[in-house]
């Protein structure tokens, strides 16, 4: 190990103390890649696409703890709250200024659990979001067949 001088006490004494891995805490809201059980973009925030899988895994993890990104409006974080309320796990609204992440919430543990996968597949969204629209689609379309068949 070497030997600490006095412009390491300066650098750490201004900055505070280097943590390890302080790219992934920056990236994950403050927490490590090891404690995630679920994390969600900011796009599926902001479009509640991941309210589902954020409600099942609270309700699979209830020792968690929820950290939102601070950059996300306040308008968009009312159901992601009201999920948490919901299963008593505390949340955290994080604002990290001059950070730029693509993380929108994260459901965290205090300690490493390791979990492999933890974001929402991308595909399950875009498929879960066209049979909205197909059944959209194919209700005006029964509705406007509807109108023809009275006549």
């Amino acid at each position: 190990m070497t030997k600490r001088n006095v412009e390491d006490y300066l650098q750490d004494g201004i900055y505070g103390v280097r943590r390890p891995k302080e790219a992934e805490r920056e990236m994950y809201l403050g927490t490590l890649r090891e404690r995630i059980v679920l994390a969600l973009t900011i796009g599926q925030v902001m479009t509640d696409s991941g309210i589902d899988a954020l409600d099942k895994a609270m309700k699979a993890h209830p020792d968690t703890k929820l950290l939102i990104n601070g950059q996300v409006s306040h308008r968009f974080l009312d159901r992601e709250k009201a999920v948490a309320r919901k299963h008593s796990i505390p949340y955290t609204i994080v604002s990290n200024e001059g950070i730029e992440t693509k993380i929108g919430a994260v459901l965290t543990y205090p300690h490493a659990v390791h979990i492999k996968d933890i974001f929402i597949e991308e595909e399950e969204e875009q498929q879960a979001e066209e049979e909205r629209t197909k059944r959209e689609r194919s209700s005006l379309f029964t509705r406007v067949r509807k109108w023809f068949n009275e006549e």
